[in-house]
């Protein structure tokens, strides 16, 4: 099964600008590898990046892996979509199921389980529902004393977009050019016609958008707490 990551990004906001946001590092890798190696934990070792920003800078890097992955990396175009990038690797996925993330998310689903579930349900798309944590810690007050207090704890009932989807493609046919966003008309439609599932994740899921966020991840990786470290 061949896996299609999202590597256009730019990283302006976590002051990455020399180095395109997959390349931003978690430890001593590239956020892009830690994706790439949790897949890999599972024996799925084929990889489709799609390059938009900088994308010298990625297939030099990919050239440089010590992995035994088979890495293709294809500019998908400077301005792209996330669907039109998703778009113009169609040739290269073939006839057949395919997993597909950004390169800017790391989670610890069990993605063999992920790709069985999406097989008994029949369906066009699987998406990964994650449970985000808020923002802020939660202050629980009564009589003007503070009785608990939850620092940043899970967003109950509330499911987001976490990325690591199993796709089939017939997909394709939703997305139209190069300035499709994949999250926008595309998952839209496929919820219309009834072809979207969700697998629930409830364990560890966090992007990286932001500086702050790049160093939470490293925080955990620098003490033993990254969790989305599947491998041995």
């Amino acid at each position: 099964m061949k896996v299609v990551i999202l590597a256009g990004g730019l990283g302006t906001r976590i002051s990455e600008e020399e180095k395109p946001k997959p390349l931003v590092e978690i430890g001593d890798k590239p956020i892009l590898w830690h994706i790439m190696k949790n897949y890999s934990t599972y024996d799925i070792t084929d990889f489709i990046i799609c390059c938009g920003y900088k994308a010298n800078m990625i297939t030099e890097y990919c050239k440089s892996i010590e992995e035994d992955w088979n890495v293709n990396c294809i500019d998908t175009g400077l301005k792209s979509m996330t669907g039109g990038r998703l778009k113009r690797v169609k040739k290269y996925v073939e006839d057949g199921t395919f997993c597909f993330t950004y390169g800017d998310t790391l989670n610890n689903v069990k993605i063999d389980k992920l790709i069985k579930f999406h097989k008994e349900k029949s369906k066009m798309a699987t998406v990964t529902a994650c449970q985000p944590t808020e923002k802020y810690g939660i202050l629980d007050i009564k009589n003007n004393l503070v009785v608990s207090f939850k620092e940043k704890p899970p967003m109950n009932n509330i499911w987001v977009n976490g990325g690591y989807f199993v796709l089939e493609p017939d997909v394709f046919d939703y997305i139209k050019n190069d300035s499709t966003i994949w999250e926008k008309e595309p998952m839209n439609e496929l919820v219309e016609n009834k072809q979207l599932n969700a697998y629930e994740h409830t364990g560890f899921y966090q992007h990286m958008d932001t500086i702050s966020e790049k160093k939470y991840l490293n925080k955990l990786w620098e003490s033993n707490n990254a969790e989305w470290k599947v491998w041995k």
